[in-house]
């Protein structure tokens, strides 16, 4: 089944009843060195026909792709098993027709993988910004492994369409019509628009995508000056939300991905393209972010963080850096970086912020960004947050079976929900695991995480590929 109820046992089918959980963990297993449990997966995986289940007939794309077709692809990077590379082909050709449920080319949110027939979700025939460009690592990796020059097309006229609406300030909707168009004035790094984000990075050091990188080089800009916020006395950097330019003030969990993405982006980016001035921007925007996800833990009784807030708003974090450079950089440091204590007792008053969803859902993004920042900066700080979170999951969160989402982290007895999502095993666990490593596993110059961490190896285009996929040599 896909996922493990981790309270009263047994399993539960949410993601196309496949075994999700097996394929998000399988690069995982490899990397802990789970040799055995690797190679009895293998055994499930060579079976799998990708059917469509009685109950669910049609795939979600964007979760089919970053769980499944990424955990395949790199499982087989790092294993350099023949049924992986065989059973990712198979699911990506049937994943395919999903390009062809919008006149534009963007990707329907679903597909039935035996019919091709697509369809919508709850958006009515809207298409979800991250979901729309988080297919591209895997599809144009899968290109290189197969040759196929449909995987290429497909998922780079998807990016064509979004490079083709120039947004304001770098800054693209959540939400876009069938027909390309861009919907709405809402803008954020939630969970509508963050992998499309980092994606734009990430294709850049995969496979040397420069329109990809000129975008990140953009759109970071537009994240940067106007969806960055302080909060008035304690300082906490916060990204939100912004409506017809107004900040909503709430920041998602989920968002935490972001500080990793910009200590990325500092650490790989050349200087004539992220010159010193800017470059410390970032890695400021970085630290003091991450700084504040690792606050929204320290600050519970459970130590554990919660699913969204909504914070206490002073103004654009921008304009407090101005004033402080202003005045001689007067002060110990730029503004968001002061050391802040936890605070476990009073409300919104002490806290500067309030809780809007208790639950803790077992998600990475704060660990992920604890483990790039300890990476490029060598921080032991980064490892000593990520010791702190770990004990509190192994505290509150583990079960007879398994972990388990944690329904409130602030008011006892902290109750655990029947659930352990599969990006548990394939990303929180791995993220921590990786925090501690000294061994050089999966070096950053040589590896790229997808949205759901599963590493795929940098590579190079060859003359004669960038000819088959009309790639051109100036692009790279």
């Amino acid at each position: 089944m896909d996922e493990l109820r981790a309270v009263y046992g047994g399993g539960m089918n949410k993601f196309n009843g496949w075994g999700v959980t097996l394929y998000d963990s399988l690069d995982t297993m490899w990397i802990m060195d789970l040799k055995e449990e690797f190679n009895q997966s293998l055994q499930l995986i060579s079976k799998q026909e990708f059917e469509p289940q009685a109950i669910s007939p049609m795939a979600p794309f964007f979760e089919t792709v970053i769980r499944y077709l990424g955990g395949l692809l790199s499982a087989y990077a790092l294993s350099n098993e023949p049924i992986l590379l065989h059973q990712a082909d198979a699911l990506a050709l049937k994943l395919l027709p999903v390009f062809n449920g919008t006149q534009s080319g963007l990707p329907a949110y679903s597909v039935n993988v035996k019919t091709g027939l697509t369809g919508f979700s709850w958006t009515q025939n809207m298409v979800i910004f991250a979901e729309a460009t988080s297919c591209q690592l895997e599809y144009k990796y899968l290109a290189k492994l197969t040759g196929r020059k449909e995987y290429y097309d497909k998922v780079e006229r998807a990016m064509d369409i979004i490079y083709d609406a120039k947004p304001k300030n770098g800054l693209f909707a959540d939400k876009w019509t069938a027909d390309g168009k861009q919907f709405g004035d809402h803008h954020s790094v939630g969970g509508l628009a963050d992998s499309g984000y980092e994606y734009f990075l990430k294709q850049w050091l995969l496979m040397g995508d420069v329109k990809a990188r000129d975008q990140y080089l953009i759109s970071i800009e537009g994240i940067i000056n106007n969806l960055l916020h302080l909060t008035p006395n304690r300082e906490l950097l916060y990204v939100t939300g912004e409506t017809y330019s107004q900040p909503t003030n709430s920041m998602d969990h989920l968002s935490c991905f972001l500080p990793g993405l910009l200590a990325l982006g500092t650490y790989t980016l050349p200087f004539h393209l992220l010159p010193p001035k800017k470059a410390e921007l970032h890695k400021w925007a970085a630290e003091g972010l991450a700084s504040t996800c690792y606050l929204l833990y320290a600050d519970q009784r459970s130590g554990l963080g919660p699913d969204s807030v909504r914070m206490s708003d002073a103004g654009k974090w921008v304009d407090f850096v101005q004033a402080w450079e202003d005045s001689g950089r007067r002060g110990a440091v730029p503004p968001g970086l002061r050391e802040n204590s936890p605070v476990r007792e009073g409300g919104f008053d002490k806290k500067e912020y309030r809780v809007m969803q208790q639950a803790y859902y077992l998600r990475p993004e704060t660990i992920e960004s604890f483990y790039i920042l300890y990476k490029t900066t060598g921080n032991v700080k980064w490892r000593e947050r990520g010791w702190e979170v770990f004990q509190a999951i192994q505290q509150f969160a583990k079960t007879k079976y398994g972990y388990a989402s944690i329904a409130s982290v602030e008011i006892p007895p902290h109750r655990a929900l029947d659930e352990m999502p599969s990006f548990f095993l394939a990303e929180t666990l791995k993220y921590l695991y990786l925090l501690f490593d000294d061994t050089g596993l999966l070096p950053l110059d040589e590896w790229v995480f997808n949205t759901e961490a599963h590493p795929l190896p940098v590579f190079e285009w060859t003359k004669e590929e960038r000819e088959k996929f009309g790639i051109p040599s100036e692009g790279l």
